[in-house]
């Protein structure tokens, strides 16, 4: 990635605080880490359960149609009750910490007069972060097990703050349960090294091995692990010994040539690291040499992460360097002599099981590198690396188990030097975001904790008060709740930041969609600013291009907004994350000048103007007949927008944001430019503005489809479903115009009005599909004057002429948009 440009001064320390509430929630490895207490939960039971000397708390508060509960006869026992899932259902987390997470699911199948456990067949699959892309974690499984024994399923999951959710889908005419949950935060310092970059953090606990020492249960585990003992998987084709502890382990925290030293008891047990394997125990026959090999049966063609675990417990920390393999291929050297005795450490390396069902994992001598014939494992874990994505859920028939989420907002003193440290530093180094999306984040309040909002919104409207609000569109919530059946979930059609999204019926017959606020927001005052800014600013505009508002209800503690129903969704929807039929070339074409439009409006055509700050492709909406209209103003400010920038908190989508509004927080419509320049790429590309389970440099979409343009590889960028549709001038056009709205400095941005000129012109260049020379219309500037015969270029005030564009005067215009631009072009004569 190619590191940010900065044209104006270094930013000021206010700057660099706005980076850190967002940031906070970073689990950095200086923190001391704490058990965690959530989330545990007893699935399908009416009272808690304790076990492994921990709380696991009832979902009994967490009811949905789609499942039902059994039990076995004693309900705080944890493997005795169960929740059952006759169709797709999932349990929904808030994540308020990014970073590595536990996931142990627990099956036993007993017996029950109402079901037979053992005959489910079912999957389970993730989706982490607000995502539809997830992960399949368990497929065709059924929790058969001869051992009367309860199955314990771990997997370690990087996860993003926001919204996280295991789904159980059952197989045919089959069935789902599973009898608990656990999700927490792993040490910071777990996360794997030597990971393979394009992959994204989904691992499954295959095998967990004591080397040298007895079988682990979960209560010697501060983290309430499993640890078998290695005899049962080595290869005893030579003599090895056993050594156990010399004297008190030493935990450290630092890295050597990929090697790490275990920061804490949570990395592995005292345990683990107090026994031992070794080549040559009493050294009688110190000449020998041979290698110790540990089989494991696997999964094939699956790449696997191994992490081995060393201590020196033999005392010739000085003299041992020996050799690490798999499957005979050699792995690495290991020099002890950096790890003195008697600091543990570990090393991560994947293994790929290709055609085979076994990995086998060795230590041997190295013969050239000392004279001491000896070598020596602690420990040893491996992990698959998931890599089958899950089937996209169809969310209007889930029935979710939400989980609540306690949030303790306490910040400690010494946790708030290490952020503002991390802050600063980072401030400085600041780079193109490409790893965090997110809807919203402030700099931190002046002065003391609390709220980060207020009931007084932040000026996004000029004295938006609730008092100001227009009154003839509130609509009562009894007849909300009558229009959704009660906010009933089979019509729950959408969730977002704000809140869920339901069809509606109004009394009327109008179908609407209905946004209902979230219900933990409306005490703090979250939200709040965003509802008012909504209403203020669709009461007051009306256009063809932008999503219209039937009304709002502010009843009590509801902040409910009404629109009109756009029938076919999001136009991400359409571009990929979904298995709707993809969009033709001109459909795209059409959308994007669409969206274009309904940001111009807003821009120049609406009273002071209005730039939006959120621009992006969830908040383009197609209707019916996928007309494209703008939606979701809760971020919007007004005010005049050709004088001076507005200073403002930093607000928007990672991924979209303006760089150079993130630098000096000085807004201005180019803001907007820039973000639909992104969907431009994404309706190109049909991939998410930032998507990080590619290699890096294609992490970020707008980086990497502008290195693409750069390096003559656009063929590499266009999705694959419109392989021969698009005219080669149409698509040079297009990529112009997006790579124009992407400049780093706002004054080399062009205006909507002229964005919509080009894309304009893209799609006349597209329907006449005649014959061009490579070098025609590659190198038109939006601003550049050309010849096409009795055609203009109309300046951006008289684009408030157009039909489709009004203040609100009680009527709502919806008329067909026409194209006054190119009106006289005839396709004989264009160029």
């Amino acid at each position: 990635m190619e590191n940010l440009p900065i044209r104006k001064t270094p930013p000021p320390l206010f700057s660099v605080l706005v980076f850190l509430l967002h940031f906070s929630s970073l689990h950095f490895p200086s923190l001391a880490y704490d058990t965690p207490d959530k989330y545990f939960i007893n699935c399908g039971s009416n009272a808690n359960a304790n076990f492994n000397n921990h709380v696991f708390t009832a979902d009994r508060l967490f009811h949905s149609k789609a499942t039902s509960s059994i039990n076995g006869g004693n309900q705080s026992n944890l493997n005795h009750t169960a929740r059952i899932f006759e169709q797709e259902s999932y349990y929904k987390f808030d994540i308020t910490e990014s970073g590595t997470y536990y996931v142990r699911l627990h099956f036993f199948a007993f017996a029950s007069s109402s079901s037979n456990l053992s005959a489910a067949i079912f999957d389970v699959s993730a989706f982490p972060n607000n995502s539809n892309s997830g992960f399949m974690l368990l497929k065709n499984f059924t929790a058969k097990n001869s051992s009367g024994n309860s199955t314990i399923h771990e997997f370690f999951l990087g996860i993003d703050h926001g919204s996280f959710r295991i789904y159980f889908t059952p197989r045919g005419l089959s069935f789902a349960f599973v009898n608990a949950i656990e999700v927490f935060l792993a040490p910071a310092n777990f996360s794997p090294k030597n990971y393979p970059s394009s992959s994204p953090l989904v691992l499954h606990t295959i095998y967990r091995v004591n080397v040298g020492g007895k079988e682990l249960g979960p209560d010697k585990d501060g983290l309430w692990r499993n640890w078998d003992p290695d005899d049962l998987y080595l290869l005893k084709s030579n003599p090895v010994g056993e050594v156990g502890p010399l004297q008190t382990l030493k935990y450290s925290n630092y890295e050597h040539d990929g090697f790490v030293a275990a920061a804490n008891y949570y990395i592995a047990p005292d345990l683990v690291y107090e026994t031992a394997k070794v080549m040559n125990n009493d050294s009688r026959n110190p000449s020998t040499s041979f290698n110790i090999t540990w089989s494991f049966n696997v999964r094939r063609n699956a790449k696997h992460l191994v992490r081995a675990h060393f201590c020196d417990l033999v005392g010739q920390a000085a003299d041992i360097v020996f050799n690490l393999y798999s499957n005979g291929n050699f792995i690495k050297n290991v020099n002890n002599s950096v790890f003195v005795n008697p600091i543990p450490y570990y090393y991560d390396f994947v293994v790929e099981s290709k055609e085979s069902e076994l990995i086998n994992i060795s230590i041997g001598p190295n013969v050239e590198k000392t004279t001491t014939n000896n070598s020596f494992l602690n420990g040893l874990e491996m992990l698959e690396i998931m890599e089958e994505l899950a089937p996209i859920p169809n969310m209007k028939e889930h029935k979710s188990i939400n989980v609540p989420v306690v949030v303790g907002s306490v910040l400690g003193g010494l946790s708030l030097i290490c952020i503002l440290v991390v802050g600063f530093l980072f401030g400085l180094k600041y780079r193109k975001a490409k790893h965090v999306e997110t809807s919203e984040w402030s700099p931190m309040p002046a002065v003391g904790g609390g709220s980060t909002h207020s009931r007084v919104t932040e000026g996004t409207i000029t004295g938006s008060h609730m008092t100001d609000l227009n009154l003839g569109l509130k609509i009562s919530f009894a007849q909300l709740q009558q229009a959704t059946n009660n906010f009933d979930t089979k019509f729950l059609i959408g969730e977002g930041g704000f809140g869920n999204v339901y069809r509606g019926t109004l009394s009327d017959g109008r179908i609407v969609a209905v946004k209902r606020g979230k219900r933990h927001e409306h005490s703090s005052g979250q939200g709040l600013p965003e509802f008012e800014t909504e209403i203020m600013v669709l009461s007051r505009i009306r256009h063809r291009h932008l999503v219209s508002l039937i009304g709002y209800c502010d009843e009590g503690s509801e902040m409910i907004l009404v629109y009109e129903f756009m029938e076919k969704g999001t136009l991400r929807e359409h571009l990929y994350e979904s298995n709707l039929p993809r969009l033709s070339w001109k459909q795209r074409l059409e959308i994007c000048i669409g969206a274009a439009r309904g940001l111009h409006y807003l821009h120049k055509g609406a009273a002071g103007g209005i730039i939006h700050r959120d621009v992006k492709s969830t908040n383009i909406l197609l209707d019916a007949k996928c007309v494209a209209k703008v939606a979701d103003f809760g971020l919007s400010r007004s005010g005049p927008l050709d004088e001076t920038h507005v200073s403002t908190n930093v607000k928007g989508t990672f991924g979209y944001l303006d760089p150079e509004y993130i630098m000096t927080q000085q807004l201005t419509e180019k803001s907007d430019v820039y973000s639909f320049g992104v969907v431009l790429l994404e309706v190109l590309c049909a991939r998410p503005a930032l998507a990080r389970n590619l290699p890096n440099d294609q992490i970020n979409l707008a980086e990497w489809g502008m290195n693409c343009k750069k390096n003559g590889l656009l063929e590499q960028i266009v999705d694959s479903s419109l392989k021969g549709q698009i005219d080669p001038s149409s698509l040079r056009k297009f990529i112009e115009t997006a790579e124009k709205c992407l400049q780093d400095d706002a004054n080399d941005r062009p205006t909507m009005d002229d964005v919509l000129w080009d894309l304009d012109y893209a799609l006349q260049l597209q329907q006449t599909a005649k014959h061009r020379e490579p070098h025609e219309d590659s190198t038109i500037s939006a601003s550049s004057e050309f010849v096409l015969p009795n055609v203009q270029h109309f300046p951006s005030h008289s684009s408030t002429a157009n039909p489709d564009d009004m203040t609100f005067s009680g009527v709502d215009e919806s008329g067909t948009a026409t194209n006054e631009v190119f009106s006289q072009l005839k396709i004989g004569d264009a160029r």
